[in-house]
C-alpha cells in the first residue's frame, strides 16, 4: 500500500541545543521509500545516522543559537505486509533464538517484565498456543486499560500502566511488550505513521516474535493493522523517541498526517479465534 506521510515540528530553542530526530520512514525489505524531502527553517546542517543495532534512521541537528525552529519531513512510502497463518508458526524456545533476538526478552527501562511475571503467568500462562497467548494479552489490555490522553508522561512504565489502568498508545505498547517478555516471548516497540488514526499523531504498537516472524499487535485498536508506515523498532520508547533533545528547548507545534494514495482500502483488525497474523 502506498502512503504519503508528513510530520511538522516546531520548537523554541532558547540556547544552543542538539536534536536527534527519529521521524524518517524506514527502508526495509517490506517498506520502500519512493521519495522524501526534509526542510528546515532556518537552515542548519544535519547528519543522518543509522542505529548500530537496528535499521532505525536518526537525524542529528545542531542548533548553535537561539531561534524558532521548524522542521518538515514528507515521504511517499510503499509499505508491504503479509497475512500469515499462525497455525503454521510454532513458538521457538529460547535455546533456539538467534542472538539479535535475545535483547527483546529482557526487562528494559519502560518494560519491567520481571515485576509483572506473576500477573502474566496467572492471566495467560495456561494458554498453550503462543499466538493465542499474545492475542489474549492484546485483548486484555484493550478491555482493562482506558485510553486516556494526557494521563501519563515520559516517566510512565508498564508497571505504572497496569496499576493505574490508563494510558496512551505508548503505554499500551509497553504493557503488551512487558507481558510477552514475562512469558518468554520476545517483543519489541513499534512506532510509525498510522492511516485512519484520529486524531493524527505518531502511533505506537508492539511486535511479538513468533515462529521466526515479527507479528504486529495494537492493543488500542485505534487504527487498522494494515495502515502502518514503520519509523522504528526498539526495546521500548527510550530507544525510539521521535525527538531526543539535549539543551533548552520548548516544543510549540506538532502536526502528523498519513494519507492513502491507493483505492479500495479494506481495514484489517484481529478477531479473537482467528489464527491470522500480520507481519511487516
Amino acid at each position: 500500500m502506498k502512503f504519503k506521510v508528513t510530520s511538522e515540528l516546531e520548537y523554541n530553542v532558547r540556547y544552543p541545543s542538539t536534536f536527534i530526530f527519529n521521524i524518517h520512514a524506514l527502508r526495509t525489505k517490506n517498506q520502500t521509500v519512493l521519495e522524501e524531502t526534509l526542510s528546515l527553517d532556518p537552515f542548519f546542517r544535519t547528519e543522518e545516522l543509522n542505529s548500530a543495532v537496528s535499521e532505525n534512521r536518526f537525524l542529528r541537528l545542531d542548533v548553535d543559537k537561539p531561534t524558532n525552529l521548524r522542521i518538515v519531513y514528507t515521504a511517499t512510502v510503499d509499505s508491504y505486509f503479509q497475512i500469515l497463518d499462525m497455525n503454521e508458526l510454532n513458538a521457538l524456545p529460547v535455546v533456539q533464538l538467534e542472538g539479535h533476538i535475545l535483547p527483546y526478552l529482557f526487562p528494559s527501562r519502560y518494560c519491567q517484565s520481571d515485576k509483572l511475571f506473576r500477573l502474566a503467568q496467572d492471566k495467560f500462562g495456561r494458554i498453550e498456543n503462543v499466538y493465542g497467548k499474545v492475542l489474549a494479552i492484546n485483548e486484555w489490555i484493550y478491555n482493562n486499560v482506558e485510553y486516556l490522553s494526557g494521563s501519563t508522561n515520559s516517566q510512565t512504565s508498564a508497571f505504572d500502566t497496569v496499576t493505574e489502568r490508563a494510558g496512551v498508545c505508548r503505554d499500551f505498547a509497553h504493557l503488551g511488550i512487558t507481558l510477552c517478555r514475562a512469558l518468554s516471548i520476545p517483543a519489541r516497540y513499534f512506532t510509525g505513521y498510522s492511516y485512519q488514526l484520529n486524531p493524527q499523531d505518531f502511533h505506537a504498537c508492539f511486535e511479538a516474535y513468533i515462529g521466526g516472524q515479527w507479528i504486529i499487535f495494537d492493543a488500542t485498536k485505534l487504527s487498522p493493522l494494515n495502515g502502518l508506515v514503520k519509523i522504528a523498532t526498539a526495546r521500548d520508547a527510550a530507544d525510539a523517541s521521535v525527538a531526543s533533545i539535549f539543551g533548552n528547548v520548548i516544543s510549540t507545534y506538532v502536526k502528523v498526517s498519513c494519507e492513502l494514495l491507493e483505492q479500495n482500502f479494506v481495514p484489517l483488525f484481529y478477531n479473537p479465534g482467528e489464527m491470522k497474523g500480520i507481519s511487516y
